[in-house]
């Protein structure tokens, strides 16, 4: 085996099948070698035996000679067929222990992998999965005149959850959010946790602003659920409000940075405002409210 060749592939596959096929037929020579060898002895006794006291001719003397011979090759050949058995075997062995030692390395490889493009606590893409989506989504939109929006949010007064109860109660709330987010975001859409309490929505295929505030606004309702969790080994129920900017593509921006910021300009504007969400561009606010009436 070329053991500079990467196992796993359909070809190694092949090989390891038909090593372990040679390897099966290998046994099987070798347990009907080892009966040969077996029935030879036991004629060549017998025969020894029946011609033991008698004169015997040229003829039949080289004929005893030349079965003891045969007999000898066989169990030669019975013990070379050992060696080559026992090779095929180590071979297989090593075969399959590459393989899983790749499997392990593919695990572990993965594993990396995501871990470099997810947030260790919520489990959510990071940053950079989040703008690696960001400026695939929005060539896509230059392309085909398509529209999507960057929404930046915050959870109001975090820092007092971890002042009063602890880290540990802090993180609980960051992973029931992120799991909400999940469960009520579609599927086209990215989130990441940008850092801390703040978190970065792609949301791509928005039609006009009325999809993006009712889209925006059953988010805002889901995740201020009341969160249950455990501060200081004592539960608690701490109720959580968030704040959400909205910058859209074109009105706000065309680049992944200057979307980000407008949109993290909108989300302190609604913090002041105590609104739930603001768009960055105050056209967007007008327009919206024109549609409603």
């Amino acid at each position: 085996m070329n053991h500079d060749q990467k196992p796993g592939t359909q070809d190694d596959e092949a090989a390891l099948k038909t090593l372990n096929k040679a390897l099966e037929q290998s046994e099987q020579v070798k347990g009907l070698l080892d009966e040969a060898t077996e029935e030879l002895e036991s004629v060549n006794v017998i025969l020894k035996q029946q011609f033991a006291d008698h004169n015997l001719s040229a003829e039949i003397k080289n004929a005893l000679e030349k079965n003891e011979a045969i007999e000898k090759k066989v169990e030669e050949a019975s013990d070379k067929l050992i060696d080559v058995t026992l090779a095929l075997d180590n071979e297989v062995r090593s075969r399959n222990m590459l393989d899983h030692q790749y499997a392990a390395i593919k695990e572990q490889e993965e594993a990396a992998r995501h871990a470099s493009l997810h947030d260790i606590l919520t489990g959510l893409p990071n940053r950079s999965l989040f703008n690696d989506r960001l400026e695939h989504s929005l060539a896509q939109a230059l392309r085909q005149d398509g529209t999507l929006a960057v929404l930046f949010m915050d959870l109001d007064k975090f820092k007092n959850i971890n002042d009063t109860h602890g880290h540990v109660a802090g993180d609980s709330v960051l992973k029931i959010i992120a799991g909400r987010i999940k469960e009520h975001t579609r599927d086209v859409d990215t989130i990441c946790r940008q850092s801390g309490d703040e978190f970065l929505f792609l949301l791509t295929d928005i039609g006009d602003y009325q999809n993006i505030k009712l889209i925006v606004e059953k988010l805002i309702n889901e995740l201020q659920a009341p969160c249950k969790v455990k501060a200081y080994d004592i539960n608690i129920i701490l109720s959580i409000k968030v704040s959400i900017g909205i910058a859209i593509f074109r009105k706000d921006g065309s680049s992944s940075m200057t979307l980000i910021n407008r949109a993290d300009e909108a989300m302190y504007r609604a913090k002041q405002d105590k609104s739930g969400y603001a768009f960055a561009g105050k056209s967007h606010q007008r327009e919206i409210l024109d549609n409603v009436q």
